[in-house]
């Protein structure tokens, strides 16, 4: 595939900003950002806004940030750093999220926000309290330039149950009147053998990223890579569908260069990168 461009030595690199909670396991959250950031080339900044206790097996618990520590660490970075992109991930409660909006609003940023709204397991597991939920939809969303839920955070978001194109749709139509500027239903969780199909919406018109599924258990930290590699070709300045296209292939290389780890779900690996 074709990468972003790397910076000159000395140089420095395009900037984004991850708002996300961190894996002990080292497989997704802000973890698995950085991975992608540094290889697609970009300089990391982050946000911590949770330690989780979790390993490949699962999350066993988690310890929540303080929301004015987390306010505090987005405004000490991005006056003086210059972000040029930001995404956010597991925001653990509501108090979290409305001062990320809160805090966002106060600066005034005027750059690009991926939303992904961490708020279901892999196994469709709420992860969120319903306060947290509404304050995803009521102070967030309007924020965003982009959210990228899956079919269970779809599910809690706008309860819709996506089984089809049509249903990926009205799903797509429901999230978006939330108040995002663009919408991404992925397609990981259809019950398609074959078939992954996500679905980009604005508001007027559908587009569609069709990819064959990779067959693997290890794709833990899939969505976070996705979002952050979109992340990462917005900071690049890339239009919007095309950052997204770019994360969409970037997602299933990593998904193809997995790797087994532990004894549960090892992680997707933007490893390839180094011998591409």
């Amino acid at each position: 595939m074709e990468f972003l461009p790397l910076s000159a030595p000395a140089t420095t690199p395009a900037r984004v900003l991850t708002i996300a909670g961190s894996d002990s396991g080292g497989g997704a959250g802000i973890q698995a950002d950085m991975r992608t950031f540094a290889l697609l080339g970009v300089h990391a900044c982050v946000a911590v806004t949770a330690v989780t206790v979790q390993n490949t097996l699962g999350v066993s618990g988690f310890h929540e940030i303080p929301a004015d520590t987390v306010a505090g660490q987005i405004t000490a970075v991005v006056p003086d750093i210059g972000i040029t992109a930001a995404k956010t991930g597991m925001l653990a409660s509501a108090q979290i999220i409305t001062q990320v909006a809160t805090t966002w609003r106060d600066l005034d940023l005027a750059i690009p926000l991926v939303v992904d709204p961490v708020s279901a397991s892999m196994h469709g597991d709420a992860l969120l309290a319903p306060s947290a939920l509404d304050a995803l939809r009521d102070s967030l969303f309007p924020l965003a330039t982009l959210v990228t839920p899956n079919l269970h955070e779809v599910r809690l978001l706008v309860d819709i149950d996506v089984v089809d194109a049509e249903s990926q749709r009205a799903a797509a139509r429901a999230l978006h009147a939330l108040g995002p500027r663009w919408v991404l239903v992925k397609g990981g969780h259809l019950p398609s053998a074959q078939f992954s199909p996500d679905l980009l919406y604005d508001g007027n018109d559908f587009r569609e990223f069709p990819g064959l599924r990779v067959s693997t258990t290890d794709d833990h930290g899939a969505g976070d890579t996705l979002a952050a590699a979109t992340t990462a070709a917005l900071a690049h300045g890339l239009p919007l569908p095309e950052a997204v296209a770019f994360g969409k292939r970037w997602v299933t290389e990593c998904l193809r260069a997995a790797y087994p780890l532990g004894h549960g779900h090892g992680p997707v690996s933007p490893l390839f990168r180094l011998w591409a």
